[in-house]
């Protein structure tokens, strides 16, 4: 299984306002997640958006890459305080007030899912199934009708 990540450092917002978008991505497919991060009204969903570009080109440089984007997930995407720039505001009265505006590190790791083998006969399902699912539609229809006797003596 291939697993390839991507991280854009210093990026100009809060790591709590990149999470609120890491969230909406986390565990879905890289076409779905492209396209929810295209119709997301924030700005860091366009950083975001780059960041997952990236992690899907790396996937694809690995050896061993399938090469079917399709069954691309979005494994893991968070989103790390950075360094925080420090200035100074001029405040009333000589004083002055520090504001701090804080940088992010992004990072999306996708992963390839695992390939489903479609069962070839029938008598494997049947075998595959527990033996609750196994029974007939006459025992299914006996016990439903056995019900309906005793609740109608109730």
């Amino acid at each position: 299984m291939i697993e390839a990540q991507a991280t854009a450092r210093g990026i100009r917002t809060s790591a709590q306002k990149a999470s609120l978008v890491c969230a909406l991505i986390r565990g879905k497919g890289v076409n779905q997640a492209l396209a929810t991060l295209q119709f997301t009204r924030k700005i860091i969903a366009r950083e975001l958006a780059k960041v997952l570009r990236s992690a899907v080109a790396n996937a694809q440089q690995k050896d061993g890459f399938g090469g079917d984007v399709e069954r691309l997930y979005v494994a893991a995407c968070f989103a790390n305080q950075g360094t925080s720039m420090k200035r100074v505001r001029p405040a009333p009265m000589g004083r002055a007030f520090r504001v701090t505006k804080r940088t992010a590190h992004l990072t999306v790791q996708v992963a390839e899912r695992p390939l489903k083998i479609a069962r070839v006969t029938e008598e494997t399902d049947a075998a595959a199934k527990p033996a609750r699912a196994r029974k007939t539609a006459a025992e299914s229809g006996a016990k439903k009708s056995a019900r309906k006797a005793t609740a109608a003596k109730a």
